[in-house]
């Protein structure tokens, strides 16, 4: 069974000129294919655990869904290579999927290569009617416990996190991946399978804040997004465009409201 982490040996040297072979644990990334109902749709470079969830938020991101309902079944088949995660929709879904195919000759985890236009790659975004009732203190509050709800990267000091978080500022849910976007789609993803709405609350990223997060953001309605690095400018206007709060450089001392 494909694991989230393996031991690997590794050679330590001080600063003092000693040196020594130990284990470590490193976060395991392979390629996860994505196949729906038949049709070879995307690889990503993703740590794999918690693949249903990743398979939901990536087709929410990816617009084929509307629902976690429009996904009849998702297999997990683990090959030498990676795994494939097969993924069947319900039949009304597969035009959104051909039609998707047509514009990608390829695909990588920022969700642009491939794409044969600049029209297909910043597509309208919807408003954001969600709301969410967090303040400053509550970022501060999700952000001091954030680390608790991490323990791969404890381990790893490798990868991503992505929180729901309460209005409060308690973390509700979170998961971990290689990939910042792959977390973030792991949460999207697991929020849908349970039913949950953002609740006045908001998500929390261990990450810089790219456009590509902000798009996955405003199509889960998230209505806060909250990122510990900085946001870029296609960020900043997509977030505007959509009507996301941004907060971002979200730190223990201070945060910027972008």
């Amino acid at each position: 069974m494909t694991t989230p982490a393996e031991r690997r040996p590794v050679e330590r040297v001080g600063s003092d000129g000693t040196r020594a072979t130990i284990d470590r644990v490193i976060a395991v990334e392979m390629p996860i294919a994505l196949e729906f109902s038949g049709i070879g749709y995307a690889v990503m470079m993703a740590t794999p655990a918690d693949l249903a969830d990743f398979a939901t938020g990536f087709s929410l991101s990816e617009r084929l869904i509307d629902h976690a309902a429009d996904i009849v079944d998702i297999d997990a088949h683990e090959a030498p290579q990676g795994v494939l995660l097969r993924v069947t929709l319900i039949e009304d879904r597969m035009p959104r999927v051909m039609d998707r195919v047509r514009h990608r000759v390829s695909e990588s985890s920022c969700g642009l290569c491939g794409i044969e236009n600049l029209e297909s790659a910043l597509r309208p975004l919807p408003a954001v009617k969600a709301t969410s009732e967090a303040d400053e203190a509550a970022v501060f509050r999700a952000l001091g416990h954030l680390r608790d709800h991490q323990p791969l990267n404890a381990e790893t000091g490798a990868v991503h996190a992505a929180a729901f978080c309460s209005a409060e500022g308690v973390v509700l849910i979170a998961r971990e991946d290689v990939g910042r976007h792959n977390a973030f789609d792991k949460l999207i993803g697991a929020m849908a399978r349970e039913g949950r709405s953002w609740d006045g609350g908001f998500a929390l990223l261990s990450s810089r804040c790219s456009f590509e997060l902000v798009e996955k953001a405003v199509l889960a309605d998230c209505p806060l997004l909250a990122t510990v690095s900085a946001p870029t400018s296609l960020a900043i206007t997509r977030a505007a465009e959509a009507g996301l709060r941004l907060i971002v450089l979200a730190r223990p001392d201070a945060l910027l409201i972008a």
